[in-house]
């Protein structure tokens, strides 16, 4: 067993995970880091970091990573829940077996580790759950249906979870990143433009392709670093806030969502396109 306290970040391949992976090595924490492509954690390895191939959506793969820190480590003091994806496309073209694996990533199997670990940071008093939201938590982007519905989802999972662990001495922390320069516009491309692409939905698609290439391909976004940095600023901090909304757009968009009526936010979102 070890006195330092012991961290597992999902999704740890690329972007903010590995970011956020690189930030609590440096800072002296024993750091699993998750991901299906191991090989692209390399990095991490020559840092420090144990590497686990994990694919969130398998059972087999969870409880072995688990089984493996606790074997090794006693437990995990502070889960970072990371992985995640976005499924673009109009509703009606994204069929259900997507929509499912959407959810399957970004919640079900997000929810799976987190059951896994609590026993040990009931038993101790003490733990951190953080999970890597989105400004899209809070609001919602066209074509984007079934990822604002797991990213909605979380933040409701994560305020519920925040109350039933509190008596414990656990803390539940929501990141929500707005624009982050990460393979996430990329990845949502691809798959938005084979669904929607040529459907009766092709207009807003393509209106979309050139808006997220814009943002995310031309440097408007924010760096991975900067979340890296919130979450480490949020676990060191004695009394950390329920959410922290971070990067390019997070809190104008936020602010935007809450207080402008419906009708008049999908009036802004159109003239975002």
């Amino acid at each position: 067993m070890t006195t330092k306290k012991v961290c597992l970040v999902t999704g740890a391949s690329s972007g903010i995970g590995k970011e956020i992976a690189k930030e609590l090595l440096q800072a002296g924490f024993i750091v699993y880091a998750a991901a299906r492509r191991v090989e692209k954690m390399s990095d991490l390895q020559d840092l420090g970091a144990v590497t686990l191939k994990m694919d969130i959506t398998q059972e087999a793969d969870i409880v072995a990573a688990v089984s493996q820190i606790q074997q090794s480590s006693g437990g995990v003091d502070i889960l970072v829940n990371n992985a995640g994806f976005g499924s673009y496309g109009a509703m009606e073209d994204t069929s259900i077996d997507d929509a499912r694996y959407q959810f399957e990533v970004n919640i079900f199997g997000l929810a799976r580790v987190t059951q896994l670990v609590l026993p040990y940071m009931r038993e101790k008093r003490d733990g951190a759950i953080v999970n890597i939201s989105s400004m899209g938590g809070k609001m919602y982007t066209p074509l984007g249906s079934w990822y604002h519905a797991t990213k909605h989802a979380l933040e409701a999972w994560s305020d519920c979870l925040r109350f039933e662990l509190s008596p414990f001495n656990i803390d539940v922390i929501i990141i929500e990143p707005g624009i982050i320069v990460t393979e996430f516009g990329s990845t949502m491309l691809e798959p938005m433009m084979r669904r929607s692409g040529n459907s009766a939905y092709s207009e807003i698609a393509h209106k979309l392709e050139k808006a997220t290439k814009a943002s995310y391909e031309e440097g408007s976004g924010s760096p991975p670093s900067l979340i890296a940095k919130t979450v480490m600023s949020a676990i060191n901090s004695n009394r950390p806030k329920t959410r922290y909304a971070v990067g390019y757009l997070a809190k104008p968009m936020i602010f935007l969502r809450k207080w402008l009526p419906d009708r008049m936010f999908d009036w802004v979102l159109s003239r975002s396109l």
